[in-house]
């Protein structure tokens, strides 16, 4: 049996998707609906074998007894609001659960595949998994960062394989619920169909008005690289996960905009008449946020190519268009 835990999350229900692709319907998923029930509409039309309160799950893996014979661990699930000031529920959720998941795993030789994020990379402007480049800039990025640590200290010794992966900034179906915590993508796309305008950071960082840039980067493609090492149990360690191009704000939003207008039978814009036309606009920053925004991101691959992937990325032009003409038609959001 699959586990997936974060389940009926965005990036976990995309997993069990792609199981499901594979043939895969023995997958357990472990989630918490207790705050935000919409999750459950990610798994609607999802095959599964059975479905496990996070603290059901929690108790069964630390007395030992009630779990089925697992295959893999896929371990999505953590408290990704970056603006969370509980450090000590941060702590707890993405720390401390995942210590107890990776103890499980090792006593049970059951690969872990989990999730970690470029957060922790935070002030730095180098991302290459190395700690001095690893400056987190908030507790989430601390907790996600302090539990690679804990991975790569035990890799000398692991009983069985682990893998961590760096997500950047993800994009694609499934992530409604997560309200601002969503996409650029999603939230673009909904900016404009409200008011047929997008609206963009000034410049900031010696970045020109919306060409702060970041890497983002599709979830069909993370999953598909997840899915990669699922297969070869034979690596272990903590890889970075993005499209290793870094994309400007500007880009995104044309693309959102242009897929709209292709919708609605409207030729496509270049940058500046979208800015002439209104529909892209510069709003000045909330006060203090200038001075901690990260204006670059670019995930370093070497990693990840060292250790066997070689697959490609899509450009954030198609990832964002195929989103959108998703949105559009109503699929996931």
């Amino acid at each position: 049996m699959y586990v997936v835990t974060g389940g009926a999350g965005f990036v976990g229900s995309n997993m069990v998707r792609a199981l499901n692709a594979r043939g895969v319907t023995d997958i357990l998923v472990v989630d918490n609906l207790e705050t935000n029930s919409a999750k459950f509409l990610n798994l609607v039309g999802c095959a599964i074998a059975d479905y496990l309160d996070k603290r059901e799950f929690l108790r069964l893996i630390e007395s030992g007894r009630g779990l089925p014979k697992l295959t893999a661990v896929l371990h999505q699930g953590a408290c990704s609001d970056t603006l969370e000031l509980d450090g000590r529920y941060m702590m707890d959720n993405n720390y401390a659960w995942s210590k107890a998941l990776f103890g499980h795993c090792q006593t049970a030789r059951v690969p872990l595949l989990y999730a970690s994020s470029a957060a922790v990379y935070g002030a730095s402007e180098a991302f290459g998994e190395r700690p001095e480049n690893e400056r987190p800039l908030n507790v989430y990025g601390y907790s996600k960062l302090l539990f690679d640590d804990y991975v790569r200290r035990h890799l000398p010794r692991l009983q069985a394989p682990v893998i961590g992966f760096r997500y950047f900034n993800v994009y694609g179906p499934g992530e409604a619920h997560k309200g601002r915590m969503a996409s650029v993508a999603r939230q673009f796309f909904l900016q404009y169909g409200e008011r047929a305008c997008v609206q963009l950071f000034r410049g900031s960082g010696g970045h020109a008005d919306g060409e702060q840039r970041r890497d983002f980067v599709a979830v069909q493609d993370l999953t598909r690289v997840v899915l990669h090492f699922l297969d070869r149990p034979q690596v272990s360690g903590v890889f970075n996960l993005g499209s290793g191009e870094a994309a400007s704000f500007n880009r995104v939003a044309q693309a959102v905009v242009n897929t709209c207008r292709a919708a609605a039978g409207e030729p496509a814009l270049d940058l500046p008449a979208l800015v002439d036309s209104g529909a892209l606009r510069y709003i000045d920053f909330p006060p203090g946020l200038a001075a901690r925004y990260q204006n670059y991101t670019q995930a370093d691959l070497s990693g990840l190519r060292l250790a066997g992937y070689d697959g490609e990325f899509m450009p954030v032009e198609q990832g964002v268009a195929t989103y959108v003409q998703d949105l559009l038609t109503g699929a996931r959001g």
